[in-house]
C-alpha cells in the first residue's frame, strides 16, 4: 500500500523493532522451530514498513532485499542489524535485479512494496519461482494485469497475497464481527473510498517531504517519482482497495457473492494544477501539465446477490483523511464519519444517531481481543501487524492466504474498469468473474 508515512513516524517505528521482537509471541504457529525465509522487493518507506514488522516475529529469517536505491539498502541493512540478524544479501543492480534474487532456493516467500507498474511483474515472477508473493495495493494497474495473476496462481500453485491492511483495522473487523452476527440484518447497500489529501505527497522535491514542493517525476522525492504520473494520464479511481476490499469481505464477494458491473463517473480536475501555482507560481514549469485525474471519482457496483456498492475516490482537494464507510441493512446501519450506529429496535431514540463506542468493545473481533497490545508498534494502529502476521502464517503452513489472488485482482480490477465507463460517458462495464465460477462454491475464509 502507500500510505504517506512520515520520516519522523517511520524512524519511531524503527526504533522499537528491537522492543517489538521482545514483545511479540516467538511463534504463532503451529510449527515453532520452522522458519520463514522473506524476501522484500522494494524497501522504501513503505518496504522498510514491512521489514520492521517482519522482524518483529523470531521465526522470520530475512536473507535477501531487493531496491535500486542505495540509500534504501542501508538503511533496511541498518534495521536488520539492530534486530541481531546478520545483514541480507543485496540486489541493486538495477530494475530487473529482482530476477536474481528470486532464483534463491533460501526464499520461500517474497513481499513487493515498489511502484503500481512493477506489481504484477514482480508478482507474477515471484509465483513462477515456486514462492508465495505479497503484493502492495493496488495489486495490479489494468485488467490484464489481473488476469496475469490469476493465470499465473492457476498454472503454479504458488500464492498470492494482497497486502489490504485495512481489511485489519479494529473498527472494520469489529464491523465485520456486527455483520456476521447479523447485527444490521441483511446487508442492502455499502459505501467507501479513499478520502485523503495526497496534494503534498504527489508534488514533492525531497528538500521538504511530503509538503512544500511542487515537484514529480525524476526531480522529486519518494511516490511523487512516480505515483503523481498516473494523475497526468489515467481518469477513475486509481486506488481503490483500501474501501473496497473490507466491505468486500462483509458480503462474501468471491466466496458466495460476486462484483457483476459498475458505472463511474468523474469531476472535472482543478486541485492539482491550482496547488502547483498556489506553491510554485504560475509560471512554474508544472503549471502546464494537463491532469487527466478528475478531483472526485465515483464509482458504483451492483452485485450478484442484490446489493450495492458506491466507492469515492478523492485525493486532489483540501479535505481531512476519510474511508467513508457506511454499511447499510435492513436492521440499520453504521457510519464511519461521525463513529455513528443506528439499529431499529435497539438505538433508543428514533431517528437520532448513536455512538457506536459501545458496539466496538460488544464486538470487539478475536484477533484484536487476543493481540491488540501485541500489534502496538506495527504501524497504522497496529493493522500492519495482523496483515503481515497472516501472511507469514500462510507461507509457514502452506496454506491459503485468508485475502487471495481472487481478491487482488477483482478488487483491484475496478480502477481500469472504471476508467473505461468514464471514457464512455459513465457506461455500465462487466466485471469478469476472475474466479471462473468457483465463488459459486467458494466459503469466506478472512478473519476465521
Amino acid at each position: 500500500m502507500n500510505y504517506p508515512i512520515q520520516r519522523r513516524d517511520f524512524l519511531r517505528q524503527s526504533s522499537v523493532a528491537a522492543a517489538a521482537a521482545a514483545l511479540w509471541p516467538q511463534s504463532l504457529y503451529a510449527q515453532p522451530d520452522k522458519k520463514v525465509r522473506l524476501g522484500f522487493i522494494g524497501v522504501g518507506l513503505r518496504g522498510r514498513n514491512h521489514v520492521h514488522n517482519a522482524l518483529g516475529f523470531a521465526d522470520v529469517e530475512i536473507p535477501a532485499i531487493c531496491d535500486v536505491d542505495p540509500e534504501a539498502i542501508a538503511a533496511t541493512q541498518k534495521l536488520i542489524r539492530e534486530s541481531g540478524r546478520k545483514e541480507a544479501a543485496a540486489y541493486a543492480k538495477g530494475d530487473h535485479d529482482f530476477e536474481r534474487m528470486l532464483k534463491r532456493d533460501d526464499l520461500d516467500g517474497v513481499i513487493i512494496a515498489t511502484p503500481w507498474e512493477w506489481h504484477v511483474p514482480m508478482a507474477v515472477a515471484t509465483m513462477k519461482a515456486g514462492k508465495y508473493a505479497g503484493v502492495e495495493v493496488s495489486a495490479t494497474v489494468t485488467l490484464q494485469e489481473s488476469w496475469d495473476l490469476v493465470d499465473t496462481y492457476e498454472k503454479t500453485g504458488a500464492h498470492c497475497m494482497i497486502l489490504e491492511n485495512v481489511c485489519y483495522r479494529r473498527d472494520v473487523m469489529a464491523v465485520l464481527n456486527m455483520v456476521r452476527q447479523g447485527l444490521f440484518g441483511e446487508l442492502i447497500h455499502l459505501q467507501c473510498g479513499y478520502q485523503h489529501d495526497l496534494r503534498p505527497v504527489k508534488f514533492n522535491n525531497g528538500k521538504q517531504p511530503y509538503g512544500g514542493g511542487v515537484e514529480f517525476g525524476e526531480k522529486a522525492f519518494s511516490e511523487a517519482r512516480w505515483r503523481t504520473q498516473h494523475s497526468v494520464d489515467r481518469n477513475g479511481d486509481l486506488y481503490p482497495t483500501h474501501g473496497l476490499g473490507p466491505v468486500a469481505q462483509m458480503i462474501d464477494i468471491n466466496r458466495g457473492n460476486q462484483f457483476l458491473y459498475l458505472t463511474s463517473m468523474a469531476t472535472k480536475s482543478r486541485g492539482l494544477h491550482k496547488y502547483i501555482v498556489d506553491n510554485g507560481g504560475p509560471n512554474h514549469p508544472n503549471a502546464k501539465v494537463q491532469f487527466k485525474l478528475g478531483d472526485v471519482v465515483q464509482t458504483m457496483i451492483k452485485c450478484a446477490n442484490g446489493e450495492t456498492i458506491l466507492i469515492t475516490h478523492d485525493t486532489n482537494s483540501p479535505r481531512p483523511y476519510s474511508l467513508g464507510f457506511r454499511v447499510q441493512g435492513t436492521q440499520g446501519l453504521w457510519l464511519d464519519d461521525g463513529d455513528q450506529i443506528y439499529i431499529e429496535g435497539t438505538t433508543q431514540t428514533n431517528d437520532e444517531w448513536e455512538s457506536d463506542a459501545a458496539y466496538m468493545k460488544t464486538y470487539d473481533h478475536p484477533y484484536w481481543q487476543a493481540s491488540a497490545s501485541v500489534a502496538e508498534g506495527a504501524g497504522h494502529g497496529g493493522m500492519d501487524y495482523f496483515v503481515i502476521r497472516d501472511f507469514i502464517n500462510a507461507v509457514k503452513t502452506q496454506t491459503a492466504p485468508p485475502i487471495d489472488v481472487y481478491d487482488a485482482a477483482a478488487w483491484s480490477a475496478i480502477s481500469p474498469l472504471s476508467e473505461q465507463s468514464i471514457a464512455q460517458g459513465s457506461a455500465p462495464i462487466e466485471i469478469p468473474d476472475f474466479t471462473r465460477g468457483k465463488w459459486k462454491s467458494n466459503r469466506p475464509i478472512f478473519g476465521l
